[in-house]
């Protein structure tokens, strides 16, 4: 369902109109002061950003010291409208070299009526692309005096870039050196209890691409997933290659990825956007390898001491090493004194987060490493309040791992020159929401 809208305003904080565009007329033009006494007046704009006033409905969102409001008369896609109003945004501060506030909109209005008239039509959103609307609106708006944002580029094949399925890349691009750089970069959430039992746990990942290539090339990224491992087995009429096979959930990708290739043959297919750009993300829940294994001790000696030994093992290859990893184990808020004993790294007692911290900089894979501490807490505090024991908190990177078990099996350019490219191919590891109950 489109958005439909009939009318979009930008107001001040005052409630005053900078910039509206009328695109139906089935509103009327007092619709703005419905919204600005019934709304804004009442100081009710919190609450929810979708209000209905009779036969219309106000979408709204407020950008620095800006609103934006979108008025449908019709049952419209509020989802559609929200993602409307931020890509027009951005495609603002793109010309207006990154800021957009009311000071940015005055000085630069006639830009935006023509921007409207663009990215809107009879209140169907159309191209919002930044890179393909410099090539055929090439005034320069009033820039920030610190902006850094490149100037328009020249209106080459402006009508090629907007009728053709290449929107995202420009042609004519040439670059001495042709290079790909693909990092997979994953986070690890898991949440265990104190025996060892999983309580929960997933990966969520991102691969992220910088691609420096001349002309229009067409790439092809293979992974070992399960679905494209099957669909290489019943083409080639074998059984998969020998190795772990992945199951990812939850894919998105880029605009620029072939859907109909990846339904079909099970590969990503794409044309590459110039520069950095983020290719796909993905979710898994099953088969998951945990970097670290750690096995809390902690004892309560009575109302005034404590006894805290970690041992965290990380379980990764030898040949690997995790950077900035730290281990945050909860004290109760009455802490007065801490003696520690570790066998490498750093600890000490940071009474803002009421924990204990254990920082090691580089921890070796294939490593088991121990800390060992004496609390002595506030006795009188102690006799009131029971310790709740929140759970142990980890941070760290590991590079060149993949929880998931995630691999490129390859990746191939193609273009009609026969350049050669080369390709790096980067993993990383990093904690997101590791916990361990104590």
């Amino acid at each position: 369902m489109p958005v439909a809208a009939s009318a979009i305003y930008f107001l001040n904080l005052r409630g005053d109109v900078l910039i509206n565009r009328m695109y139906r007329d089935d509103v009327g033009g007092n619709m703005v002061d419905a919204f600005r006494t019934h709304i804004m007046q009442t100081k009710d704009l919190g609450t929810c950003p979708v209000r209905q006033m009779g036969s219309c409905s106000f979408l709204y969102m407020r950008i620095s010291n800006v609103y934006i409001v979108i008025v449908v008369s019709s049952n419209a896609n509020a989802a559609c409208a929200f993602k409307f109003i931020v890509e027009a945004v951005a495609l603002f501060r793109s010309y207006f070299g990154g800021s957009f506030d009311e000071d940015s909109i005055r000085n630069n209005f006639v830009l935006i009526y023509e921007l409207l008239d663009e990215i809107m039509d009879f209140g169907y959103p159309q191209n919002l692309s930044p890179e393909i609307l410099k090539l055929y609106i090439t005034q320069v708006g009033v820039r920030s005096p610190f902006s850094q944002v490149k100037d328009a580029r020249p209106p080459a094949n402006a009508t090629l870039q907007v009728t053709g399925a290449v929107g995202w890349r420009r042609e004519g691009l040439v670059y001495k050196k042709n290079e790909v750089f693909l990092d997979i970069v994953e986070s690890v959430n898991l949440l265990m209890s104190q025996k060892g039992n999983v309580l929960r746990c997933d990966v969520t990942g991102k691969i992220l691409m910088k691609c420096f290539l001349s002309g229009m090339p067409e790439l092809k990224l293979g992974l070992n997933d399960k679905l494209g491992l099957e669909k290489e087995a019943q083409v080639r009429a074998r059984p998969p290659r020998s190795g772990k096979t992945i199951e990812l959930d939850d894919v998105t990708f880029h605009q620029c990825v072939n859907l109909g290739r990846f339904n079909t043959e099970k590969t990503v297919s794409f044309v590459p956007p110039d520069g950095e750009f983020e290719l796909m993300k993905y979710r898994i829940t099953e088969g998951i390898n945990f970097p670290f294994r750690v096995i809390p001790i902690i004892k309560e000696l009575g109302r005034t001491r404590m006894e805290v030994n970690i041992k965290v093992k990380s379980v990764f290859g030898a040949k690997m090493f995790a950077l900035g990893v730290v281990v945050k184990i909860p004290v109760p808020k009455h802490t007065a004194k801490t003696t520690f004993q570790v066998s490498s790294g750093r600890a000490k007692y940071n009474a803002s987060i009421d924990s204990l911290v254990w920082k090691i900089r580089r921890f070796p894979g294939q490593t088991e490493l121990s800390m060992s501490a004496e609390v002595e807490l506030i006795s009188s505090i102690a006799e009131k309040k029971t310790w709740s024991r929140p759970p142990i908190q980890m941070e760290f990177q590991v590079p060149m791992f993949t929880a998931s078990g995630l691999r490129v099996r390859f990746l191939k350019v193609w273009e009609k020159s026969g350049y050669s490219t080369v390709e790096w191919v980067r993993y990383i590891t990093r904690a997101g929401t590791y916990e361990v109950r104590c």
